[in-house]
């Protein structure tokens, strides 16, 4: 019981970023009772709400975002594929969870009490805060009972998951036969033939740049552009905007006042003795003659309960500390105990108190009493709530009067601009098919380049371009797909068709060397300093030689040096294999260490497989296409 949370970090972590990512999941209510109108998927007749998949997308968007940067491209979760493997994600996750609850497995109130309170963003120095708990989850819209629902499932399905990626199976032998692959080394030699000498003699005559121009004319088409005027209504416009007065602040606080009370917390110790709730009960009896005694000795000196708790308590996570617990609120131990606890005064023994963990003796240390966090330390917690609250209202009631403005003045953005009191924007030159950062994304891009805004010249709809924001754009110049004139692009398609012809020289010359070195004359070839190879590091070398390397027929290798050849961008490469050096017998730890690896991956694919045949005998419906929109 008291082992849980460390038991758990793993699962810790995973709900420590979700404190600072959007939510995937609102929890068990919110999808049992959520409307099926606009529902992507449903699993078993249960919903996969639509408010579920957009977090889910907005939170890879985020991932992809900070590791890319700049090479970041919004476009790609355009794609069906893409948004159809998130979706796929939110099933297999859903019947995870379906399957854990069926197999029986349970995540107690207590242990997703422990978790929580074992997190550090909900600790205010060094212990748990319920006002900083409470501030955290409403900046995400979250409420605790949501949020504990959430890592209830998280903590239920982890068990099945654990079930299985940490009982996969290897074999010793087969994990000394991939240090053996892994490690063997190669030593080789390379000579290359590039492409300088064989562009040197191609010969290229103005005909053929003129029939390649006339037969790839896709290849120089200029895509269709437009330069368009915009206007965006955001919440986050919004919110910089709002005035939160400091008579509201204060109203809201003294309001919730309890939403920022700390609650009793009581410093307690115990003596536990371990008997399971089903032994038979000669056994239970043994131990509660035994805890009876140890009760006795205390009732006659108390002073002694330190020492006896180092001697015979067995919760190992108290006992060297004699009993200490430390502070704890109601809710963070099973109810016995905490019933026991909350009867004593300080300084006081308790009676036996029997749990499910076995017979415990208690005795409590101090009394912390109930306190409401200072104004001054949530006041900003409070403002940005608030803000928040106010700036979705106003969204709310503008975004209707945004879109129907732009849509019956299509002539212009200017009363749609005025509506909110913002401004418009002008945008650089847009390319049809190519989004860029930000707002034009694909679903924005096909607004502008559809017929209404090019020839019809009005106003795109309000396009929803990212969680409550609204853009409508009004095209100001335009330039149709055009093809570049021969004159710009034919020295571009002379020093194409130069390449390719040097490229063909140089494989066939390549090819000829290859084969004279396979029969064993010596042709002259400039080779380079030897170098080692190995599966995992292929030093200069690509995959396709590499692979032609470690193809090589074993029973051959007596007969060396061998030689492979492969055409590359650069020419063609010639690969002299001089000798092959095995691994030495791997070590113990090594061994293990790959054996590790291994279990993983067989754990991980007895995993994906039980979720493959979970979907089988799933009753899944997938509505996607309903819900996004694809560019054609």
């Amino acid at each position: 019981m008291f082992d849980f949370v460390h038991e758990k970090r793993r699962v810790v972590q995973i709900v420590l970023l979700l404190i600072i990512l959007p939510f995937a999941f609102f929890g068990l209510d919110s999808y049992r009772h959520a409307s099926d109108t606009d529902a992507p998927a449903s699993v078993n007749g249960t919903n996969i709400t639509k408010q579920e998949f957009d977090n889910a997308l907005r939170q890879q968007q985020d991932k992809m975002r900070q590791m890319m940067g700049a090479n970041f491209d919004p476009a790609l979760f355009d794609k069906r594929d893409v948004k159809m493997a998130i979706l796929d994600n939110l099933i297999a996750q859903r019947l995870l969870i379906d399957r854990a609850h069926v197999a029986g497995l349970i995540v107690t109130d207590d242990q997703v009490a422990q978790v929580i309170a074992g997190i550090d963003a909900f600790k205010a120095e060094g212990r748990f805060d319920k006002a900083r708990y409470a501030s955290a989850l409403a900046v995400q819209n979250m409420t605790p009972a949501i949020f504990e629902s959430r890592v209830k499932d998280e903590l239920t399905g982890q068990q099945l998951h654990e079930a299985y990626t940490q009982n996969g199976y290897t074999a010793n032998l087969a994990a000394e036969n991939i240090i053996a692959i892994n490690e063997q080394q190669r030593i080789v030699s390379v000579a290359q033939l590039s492409l300088p000498s064989f562009i040197a003699q191609a010969k290229v005559d103005n005909a053929a740049v003129k029939t390649y121009f006339e037969q790839h004319q896709k290849d120089f088409q200029l895509p269709e552009q437009a330069k368009v005027e915009y206007v965006t209504l955001s919440i986050n416009d919004l919110m910089a905007s709002v005035d939160i007065k400091k008579e509201d602040v204060r109203k809201f606080y003294d309001e919730h006042l309890s939403e920022f009370a700390t609650p009793e917390q009581r410093h307690a110790a115990h003596i536990l003795l371990l008997v399971d709730a089903k032994a038979p009960k000669a056994e239970q009896d043994a131990v509660k003659v035994h805890a009876e005694s140890l009760l006795a000795q205390l009732k006659l000196n108390p002073a002694k309960f330190a020492d006896l708790a180092k001697q015979n308590s067995q919760d190992p996570g108290s006992a060297a500390n004699g009993g200490d617990l430390g502070l704890f609120a109601r809710g963070m131990m099973v109810k016995p105990f905490e019933d026991a606890v909350f009867a004593l005064k300080p300084g006081e023994l308790s009676a036996l108190v029997k749990s499910d963990f076995g017979y415990h003796i208690i005795k409590l240390v101090d009394i912390k009493s109930s306190a409401a966090t200072p104004f001054d330390a949530v006041r900003d917690a409070i403002v940005t709530k608030l803000r928040q609250q106010k700036a979705a209202d106003q969204f709310a009631e503008l975004a209707d009067k945004f879109s129907n403005v732009v849509y019956e003045q299509s002539d212009t953005l200017k009363p749609a601009a005025q509506l909110a009191g913002l401004k418009i924007s002008q945008s650089d030159w847009l390319t049809k098919g190519l989004p860029a950062d930000g707002i034009w994304n694909a679903k924005m891009l096909q607004a502008v380049f559809s017929d209404d805004a090019i020839k019809n010249h009005r106003n795109t709809a309000a396009v929803e371009v990212a969680a409550s924001t609204l853009v409508a754009a009004r095209l100001i110049e335009h330039k149709p797909a055009s093809i570049r004139a021969f004159e710009e692009v034919q020295e571009l398609i002379r020093q194409k068709i130069l390449h390719k012809i040097a490229l063909d020289m140089a494989e066939k010359q390549g090819i000829i060397l290859l084969g004279q070195l396979k029969q064993g004359s010596k042709p002259q070839l400039d080779w380079q300093s030897a170098q080692t190879i190995t599966h995992a590091q292929h030093g200069s070398l690509d995959t396709t030689i590499v692979r032609q390397l470690f193809q090589a027929d074993l029973a051959k290798l007596a007969k060396l040096p061998q030689y492979v050849g492969a055409a590359s961008e650069n020419g063609f490469m010639i690969v002299r294999l001089d000798s092959v050096k095995n691994s030495d017998k791997p070590d113990e730890l090594k061994l293990a260490r790959y054996a590790q690896q291994l279990r993983q991956m067989t754990g991980d694919e007895l995993f994906q497989a039980y979720i493959a045949d979970a979907k089988l005998n799933a009753k899944i419906k997938v509505k996607l296409p309903e819900v996004v929109t694809e560019k054609p």
